[in-house]
């Protein structure tokens, strides 16, 4: 117990060594700054910072108190229609985000209780932070009218030339999992190498501390830093989805992975640029996932080959589909498979290069 403490204290100073000197070291600088400039890029691109209010149309055939309420709602667009078919065209070429087509007797079957249809129209392009902002008020105003919990069923209608995948929710798992491995991954692995190339890490090791304690370190500085960018990312986004705690948890896996992946490339390789070529190089495994989510038409299924696949997909379950844990379980599970095998192997490297070391 006493060496474990002693250990624990060891990596807390050398963890502070790192925070203070990471502001020196231009890839710590870069692995904050570059997923947080392609956010901002791809948030302007594709309206995620500067989106105006979501659009709703209405084709209401009564004289629905449901209008009455989007209307007074002043974060909202409402646009309204003569019929049913006039607002599904609109939808088509994107004057709202959901349509809503109301019955005639749709407040009055609400507040019998009565089992009630309608019809929603959803524009394939629309923003899913915007649709989930009006599905949510649409759950509102109908609870109101009916003084409980509203038995309608709904109808989705998915329109217009997106209607597979938008482009924001396309790129957005590229831009986590660039978030999640810059920090994790490159900059321990950088760290390491540096610590080779000015003999610092001999130094380190002739002290009291153990090469388990800087690696553990170095660890520990990638996944606080990846946790962090990658939050900042998802806020920039407001992307958190239904399950934040499910979200922050499966971001600290992702980060686990990554800094495992970077302290196995910083214990193998010897100088900055072999491990900048081995960072390119692999690259294509380490984003695979990433670019196939990019292109709907490649099977989706091939991106399972590649293991970050299951760092990423859970968190485009949460964030893009508002899953819960029983639609995660299974990624999560091999996740968690996958971590115990490279921390195995990373065991195995610390002590082969623990013996060159001495």
């Amino acid at each position: 117990m006493k060496n474990q403490s002693s250990s624990l204290r060891r990596i807390d100073v050398l963890l502070k060594r790192e925070f203070s000197e990471g502001y020196k070291n231009f890839i710590f600088i870069f692995a904050i700054v570059v997923p947080v400039v392609l956010t901002f890029v791809v948030s302007v691109l594709f309206g995620t910072l500067f989106a105006g209010k979501p659009k709703i149309g209405i084709a209401d055939q009564g004289n629905s108190q449901l209008v009455v309420m989007a209307k007074t709602m002043h974060a909202l667009i409402v646009r309204e229609y003569a019929n049913a078919d006039e607002l599904r065209q609109a939808i088509e070429r994107g004057a709202a985000d959901i349509g809503l087509a109301l019955p005639a007797d749709f407040d009055a079957g609400l507040s019998g209780g009565d089992p009630t249809t309608m019809t929603v129209y959803i524009w394939g392009e629309s923003l899913l932070k915007n649709r989930a902002i009006l599905v949510a008020a649409l759950s509102d105003w109908m609870r109101t009218i009916a003084g409980q919990g509203s038995p309608v069923e709904l109808t989705t209608i998915t329109l217009g030339d997106g209607a597979s995948v938008s482009w924001e929710a396309r790129l957005m798992p590229f831009v986590v999992i660039m978030s999640i491995m810059m920090g994790g991954m490159m900059v321990p692995a950088t760290s390491l190498v540096n610590e080779k190339q000015k003999r610092t890490l001999t130094a380190l090791t002739t002290t009291p501390t153990t090469l388990a304690d800087v690696f553990a370190a170095k660890g520990l500085l990638g996944i606080i830093l990846s946790i962090l960018i990658t939050l900042i990312t998802l806020t920039l986004n407001r992307s958190f989805g239904e399950h934040p705690y499910l979200l922050v948890a499966m971001l600290a896996l992702g980060a686990v992975m990554a800094a495992e992946i970077g302290l196995l490339f910083g214990a193998f390789v010897n100088d900055v640029n072999t491990l900048f070529a081995i960072i390119k190089g692999s690259g294509i495994l380490l984003y695979a996932p990433a670019i196939i989510y990019i292109f709907p038409d490649i099977p989706q299924w091939i991106g399972k080959i590649f293991p970050t696949y299951y760092m990423i997909q859970p968190v485009v379950e949460i964030t893009q589909n508002g899953g819960s844990w029983a639609d995660i379980a299974a990624q999560v599970y091999i996740l968690i498979a996958l971590l115990l095998v490279l921390l195995g192997v990373l065991a195995y490297v610390v002590r082969k290069v623990d013996q060159r070391v001495e």
